[in-house]
This record gives C-alpha cells, structure tokens and sequence, in this order.
C-alpha cells in the first residue's frame, strides 16, 4: 500500500517538481558554473615533476589514463559538433557559394569541366563553413579539458578568449574579402591581357584557403597574449626584434600572397605588422599583471615565513 500511495504521490507531484527543476535550473547552472572557474588548484607541479611522478607513481599513470579518457569524450563531443555545424552549413552553403563568386560576378562565369566538380566545391565549401561554424564550441570543448589545470584567472582569461579569437578570425576573412581578394583577382585576372577561363573547383580552393589563412594570422595579438600570461613570451624580446618580425612577416606574406606584385604583398603585410606591434602592447599589458600577481605571492610567502 505504501509503494501504492508513493508511486501515486511521485505521479501527482512531477508537473510541480519539473516546473521547479526549469525555474531553478538558470541559477545552478550559474552556482556551478562560477564554482568551477574559482575552483584551486590542488596542486602545482611544474611539468618535469608530472613526468617524474607519472614514470615513478602508479597513482599517476592511473590519473594519466583518466585524462586520455577525458580527453576521448572531448574529442567525441568535438567531432559531433563540427559534424552538426557542417549539416546545418547545408543548408546555407548555395548562398556562401554564391557570395564567394562575388568578385568574379557570380557563378556564371565559372565553367566545371568535370561531371563531379560541382559537388565536390559544394561539400569543400560545407566543410569549411562548417567548421567556421563549430570552431567556438571546439575550442570550448578544449579549455574544459585543459581549465582544470588552470588557476581560476586563467580559466576565465580561456573563456574570455574563445569569443574574441572567434571575432579575430572572422575579421581576419572579411578583410581578405573585401579589400585583398577584389584587388588580387584584379591583378591574376588581367596579367598579361590573357583571358582566364574559371573552374570552380580551382577558384573556389583558392578563395576558401586565402580566407582560412589571413583569417589564422588575424589570431596573432590573442595568441601572443596568451604566451605572455603563461610566462613563454616577454614583451621587451618582441619590442626589440620588431625588424626580424617584419622580415619574417615579409616572407609569410609572400608565401600567402597569390600574387607576386607588391601591391597586393603590401595588403596583406600593412595588416600583419600593424597586428604585431598591437600584440607587444597587449604583451606588456598581460607581462605587467603578471608580475604584480608574483610580486604579491611573494610578500604573502615572506609574510607566512
């Protein structure tokens, strides 16, 4: 009778309890959430020491082997949402098509020449707009497996980030668009007064990869920062090298350049310098917190002593 009336009872009371479960999901999300960015570190190892234990330690291998799970479910969770951000690309991947044979005035002036050209642009085009797509909820799935071993200022620092790099890689292809790729099309197009009969499958490799390139090099002041606050990149090295850093950046632009005229070398250059000279100051910014966190370790280590 007692199952009967507690069965009955759980019946009664599951609209009023779900009801509850979504009113106060928002603030456990919250309350977890905020307690795992503010979480310690139990312990902080340098990573020669973390070898030694995992050598020496079973305990250590047996942690080792719980992390490569981790990282396998990551890795699953990671693969399923590029491949749901590629089929929702499906659907939009005629109109990027589209835009993307803007500059040569659209899709009719490109002729395939291969009965299975057409399509293999169309999956090449959903591939990487697809992983435009997930790329935020990709790099998302690695800071949880890396924020553990983060201190809570750096894991928000990761989160922080993970917009902002999406932001950089984004302006980083819409510079290509509309200012490198009309005027490097300009030049190709009209070199020597020979007529170019457009493929789509060579056209549309060359935009997507220009695109994924300069949209990567739009990434360098994040990176930088990051370096720095890890202690791997002092902003007084970048400052004083900066004329290494242009020749350096000389040769990446000639290599990403699909022209050879310095025109459209400049284009790409101007931008690049201009990142690295906005990366040594963020550098500065993130080596000038950095040391006033060690400086305050320090007086409370001599306080404790």
């Amino acid at each position: 009778m007692r199952k009967l009336l507690r069965a009955l009872w759980r019946v009664i009371t599951f609209p009023f309890v779900l009801v509850f479960k979504i009113i106060t999901f928002p603030f456990y999300a919250i309350r977890t959430a905020n307690r795992f960015l503010n979480a310690e570190l139990e312990s902080d190892n340098s990573i020669s020491d973390s070898f030694v234990k995992i050598v020496s330690e079973p305990e250590a291998r047996a942690s080792l082997w719980d992390h490569i799970e981790a990282l396998r479910m990551h890795l699953l969770r990671m693969v399923i949402g590029l491949a749901i951000g590629v089929g929702i690309s499906f659907y939009f991947t005629q109109n990027i098509i589209g835009i993307l044979a803007g500059p040569v005035g659209g899709l009719k002036n490109l002729i395939a020449i291969e009965v299975t050209e057409s399509i293999g642009v169309f999956m090449r085009v959903a591939l990487l707009s697809g992983i435009a797509l997930a790329l935020p909820y990709m790099a998302f799935e690695l800071w949880l497996f890396v924020a553990p071993g983060l201190k809570p200022r750096e894991k928000k620092f990761g989160l922080i980030g993970i917009p902002i790099a999406a932001i950089l890689f984004i302006t980083g292809m819409a510079f290509c668009y509309y200012i490198l790729l009309p005027s490097a099309l300009k030049f190709l197009l009209d070199f020597m007064g020979i007529h170019a009969q457009l493929r789509p499958n060579s056209y549309f490799s060359f935009v997507t990869g220009l695109m994924f390139w300069i949209g990567i090099s739009f990434e360098f002041p994040l990176v930088i920062y990051v370096l720095t606050l890890m202690g791997f990149v002092k902003p007084q090295i970048l400052a004083q090298q900066w004329r290494i850093a242009v020749v350096i950046i000389s040769i990446i632009a000639a290599a990403v350049t699909p022209t050879v005229d310095p025109v459209n070398m400049g284009l790409v250059m101007i931008p690049m310098i201009i990142l690295y000279f906005i990366s040594i100051g963020l550098s500065y910014i993130a080596y000038a917190g950095r040391s006033k966190r060690e400086e305050k370790a320090n007086e409370a280590e001599a306080a404790s002593d």
